[in-house]
């Protein structure tokens, strides 16, 4: 009977509906996004983070979260098809990845949500996961905390109907030091582990 017991709470554990979050490196292929110093690229920088977020996601978290990524190499995808992914998970979170750029020195993150009233509730959540990601982002890595921003981005406008959704500008490429950062394999599985925690931390799990 014991041995029943464990066998079905074992199971029970693998039939929990996991989480389903999609994972958008911006910009691929032709769209390079911001060019930064020492020529370091947006869309690469994107990409090797979502990457690694996926990895961690599977060997720190056990696929704790079952997540999905916009793009998986160096292509360009639609806004439209990157939204459509969201919609057609069923995703809980949408979490969009870029880097930012200035004229000025400007460094730091911000976090965008989309600046509308009409889904109040996706709204709230969409900052308070924001708040999660730029809290663990300055406490572990340093980062300047710019605060959450709001805006008419077209995956956030397309997402937040249906799920809390952000878009991350991970730091400005045009910075010295942050452009510098991301050339660092050790920084990117960082900046991506500051990420995920912030996930798991604003899920409560």
């Amino acid at each position: 009977m014991i041995l029943l017991l464990k066998m079905c709470f074992i199971f029970g554990q693998d039939l929990q509906t996991k989480n389903v979050i999609v994972i958008d490196p911006g910009h691929g292929g032709k769209d390079t996004g911001a060019i930064g110093k020492n020529k370091v690229q947006e869309k690469d920088v994107a990409l090797c983070i979502a990457k690694e977020i996926l990895r961690l996601n599977k060997i720190l978290l056990n696929d704790k979260f079952d997540m999905y990524s916009t793009r998986y190499n160096d292509t360009l995808i639609s806004l439209s098809d990157r939204s459509r992914l969201g919609k057609t998970l069923k995703a809980d979170l949408f979490v969009s990845l870029h880097c930012n750029a200035s004229a000025t020195s400007s460094k730091g993150m911000d976090v965008y949500v989309h600046n509308t009233n009409n889904e109040e509730v996706h709204i709230k959540n969409s900052i308070a996961l924001g708040l999660s990601i730029l809290n663990e982002s300055a406490l572990k890595l340093g980062f300047k905390k710019r605060g959450v921003q709001f805006a008419n981005f077209q995956v956030l406008r397309e997402n937040t109907t249906y799920r809390p959704s952000i878009l991350i500008e991970m730091g400005f490429v045009t910075n010295t030091d942050e452009a510098d950062y991301f050339l660092k394999s050790k920084n990117i599985r960082a900046m991506a582990l500051a990420i995920l925690m912030g996930l798991y931390n604003h899920l409560n799990i």
